[in-house]
């Protein structure tokens, strides 16, 4: 062979090269990128020819296609569609539009990812018809149900995590819709429907559970307090505080005090788990102040607050705000002024209390499955931070525990099981308050932390309490957890 036609022949073999790996690239490397362009038409209609996966919980599909006779072949059909709204949200192809897991894992679901590209190779050489690939989600039915149940007749959300691992095992928002009316192929009807939706003053299309209008999370927030009184080493959960009956916010003429109007406990001084326990505004106004602003708000962030969540659904950030007074920062100290929450997020405060002081990134997803069962990606368990070390968790954990036994969150007792809680009634000005829970079970060994909030006084107006409420709510979904 000539020295050119050597030359031509490496030259050759590098455009091969070049061009194999650019194709393998867009096809493999690039699959979910191009398949969620809204300008790739040609994938959208394709996907209508493959029979999307199904979204399963347990060994039961919530989410799965069934065949038409129109154009898009196939049909969405969701079961028990309002309790998973959440969690499924809707697809619909005459729209291109879709929501919730629908959304997030749509490549995936429409046979049109990188995850799916070897079985469509497969298919195409044996000659079989394409087929999504399915989702199996981290959720507990059971403790769904619970949820769903407990929170009818209320504007509510509730979240429940698997401490150790950061699965999350409910997701319920209420009130609900229907996801099947807004999957329909009939464009007029859905968006009808839709309308009908929006226009509805209680908002069921919000998911209260991770987003929608956040609320300041009243005294559920005093664990976050502790915990941050606790990682500086300065303070333990015996510390004491003055105990006055009424507090004079710094620097203002606004005074504050506990929600009975007396005193923390019958001493002139009270300790941080006393506070804990009887749920004290004043002490941990006090205790706030002096730990400052930043420190709060920096122990606040390795519980989660100011950051977004991919569950893969996307959650709206909890916020604990920068450049806070003394007076702001008290509020603070018992949950309200400035800071709000997400229930995902003040679920992630009692797992991490109840997970030795270590914070997991919260996941709803276990793996990705083909219609074989062959599973084609699997999900890991990913921590997010060390809040405390575990002496300080145990620490908060036992005031907790005295909370639900015999202090303010009796509502969440149940025979048999320590449960470690904490209650919050948060003001809204003129607006009934909002009410919650969050707290975990069992306290020595933890296998569920669940967050609970309800909104509008829970039809109860001002006299609503997170007491009454929202711990009664969470006790059913640790009941359910808990096979009780």
């Amino acid at each position: 062979m000539t020295k050119e036609l050597r030359r031509l022949s490496f030259v050759i073999l590098a455009m091969f090269l070049s061009l194999f790996v650019a194709t393998s690239w867009i096809q493999v490397i690039g699959a979910d990128e191009l398949a969620e362009n809204a300008a790739n038409t040609r994938t959208r209609l394709d996907s209508y020819e493959i029979q999307r996966g199904s979204i399963i919980v347990g060994n039961t599909a919530i989410a799965s296609s069934q065949p038409t006779d129109d154009r898009y072949q196939y049909q969405r059909v969701y079961t028990d569609a309002e309790m998973w709204a959440p969690v499924t949200g809707y697809y619909n192809p005459v729209l291109g539009s879709a929501t919730g897991i629908e959304k997030a894992l749509n490549t995936d679901l429409s046979g049109t990812g990188s995850n799916a590209f070897f079985g469509e190779i497969e298919r195409i050489l044996t000659g079989q018809p394409q087929q999504g690939l399915s989702v199996e989600l981290s959720l507990n039915a059971k403790a769904q149900r619970a949820a769903w149940e407990a929170l009818q007749g209320l504007q509510g959300a509730v979240v429940a995590i698997e401490p150790s691992t950061g699965r999350i095992l409910a997701m319920a928002s209420t009130p609900g819709f229907d996801t099947n009316t807004l999957a329909q192929h009939d464009s007029a009807a859905v968006n009808a429907a839709y309308d009908q939706l929006v226009d509805d003053p209680t908002n069921p299309l919000y998911n209260r559970a991770i987003a929608g209008s956040l609320n300041p999370p009243g005294s559920t927030f005093k664990v976050v307090v502790a915990a941050a009184a606790l990682a500086s080493g300065d303070w333990t959960i015996d510390s004491t505080l003055p105990n006055p009956a009424r507090y004079q916010l710094p620097g203002s003429s606004t005074q504050i005090s506990n929600a009975w109007g007396g005193t923390c406990g019958d001493g002139e001084t009270t300790t941080i788990g006393q506070a804990l326990e009887l749920s004290c505004n004043i002490p941990m106004a006090e205790l706030a102040v002096e730990l400052g602003d930043k420190a709060i708000r920096e122990t606040a962030e390795k519980f989660g607050f100011n950051s977004v969540f991919e569950l893969p659904l996307k959650s709206t950030a909890s916020k604990y705000p920068s450049s806070l007074d003394d007076a702001q920062t008290a509020l603070t100290g018992f949950g309200q002024g400035q800071v709000t929450a997400t229930p995902l997020q003040m679920a992630m405060v009692a797992a991490g209390i109840a997970n030795d002081g270590a914070v997991m990134k919260p996941r709803m997803v276990d793996r990705v499955i083909g219609d074989d069962f062959v599973t084609h990606e699997e999900f890991q368990d990913e921590a997010f931070d060390q809040v405390l070390d575990a002496d300080a968790a145990q620490a908060i954990t036992a005031a907790l525990v005295a909370g639900v036994s015999s202090g303010a969150a009796t509502g969440a007792r149940i025979d048999g099981v320590d449960v470690a809680g904490k209650t919050g009634t948060a003001q809204n000005g003129s607006r009934p308050h909002t009410l919650w829970f969050t707290g975990f079970a069992p306290a020595d060994d933890p296998k569920v932390a669940v967050a609970v909030v309800v909104e509008d006084g829970g039809g109860k107006g001002q006299s609503g309490s997170g007491n009454d409420i929202a711990a009664p709510i969470a006790k059913k979904v640790i009941e359910a957890v808990l096979g009780r």
